[in-house]
């Protein structure tokens, strides 16, 4: 892939840290929904607080999850970061795709199951479940977000090799005399 001009890498940059935020925030609010079901006492307030879960997973997370995985990747490719030069780039793609996978898979499927639940007037048969993923999903972010700011561990072994080779050519255009027209 072409390397992405200032202007457009600048404008995905925002728009992937907006997404990753945005995420970030849903998931809180999920988790903050989950442990006010797990903890009351009220019918009322565990339907309120499931199907509440029920809209954010149907509406905001997919989109939100896609759209940091997508303008992550393109940010990866068309930058000099690369998607399998440095190792913080490549944990973080591997653990997005995981959490995405993981709300796709995971946590919609069980907030579903929890609404058909309490729409039967029964109580949850596992209410820890319901901030299991939340839980999970939050500590991925925080994490990615902690190597995004720190990138650690340096380059992976192709990185150091595509290293090695842009450095030897530019040595080998330093010794070489330039010719003038």
């Amino acid at each position: 892939m072409k390397p992405l001009k200032r202007p457009v890498r600048r404008s995905l940059l925002v728009v992937h840290v907006c997404a990753a935020a945005g995420w970030l925030g849903l998931t809180l609010g999920l988790l903050a929904l989950a442990v006010t079901a797990l903890t009351t006492e009220s019918t009322t307030t565990v339907g309120a607080a499931v199907r509440s879960m029920k809209v954010f997973t149907d509406w905001l997370v997919l989109p939100l999850a896609l759209l940091t995985l997508l303008s992550g990747l393109v940010l990866a490719l068309g930058t000099p970061w690369g998607l399998a030069r440095h190792r913080w780039v490549a944990i973080k793609f591997w653990l997005t795709l995981g959490t995405v996978t993981a709300s796709v898979f995971a946590l919609r499927p069980g907030v579903n199951e929890a609404v058909e639940t309490v729409s039967e007037n029964a109580a949850l048969a596992s209410p820890t479940d319901l901030v299991a993923g939340p839980i999970v999903s939050l500590s991925a972010y925080l994490f990615m977000t902690v190597v995004s700011i720190l990138k650690p561990w340096g380059p992976t072994r192709r990185g150091r090799r595509l290293r090695a080779e842009i450095s030897s050519r530019k040595t080998l255009d330093e010794r070489s005399p330039r010719q003038t027209v």
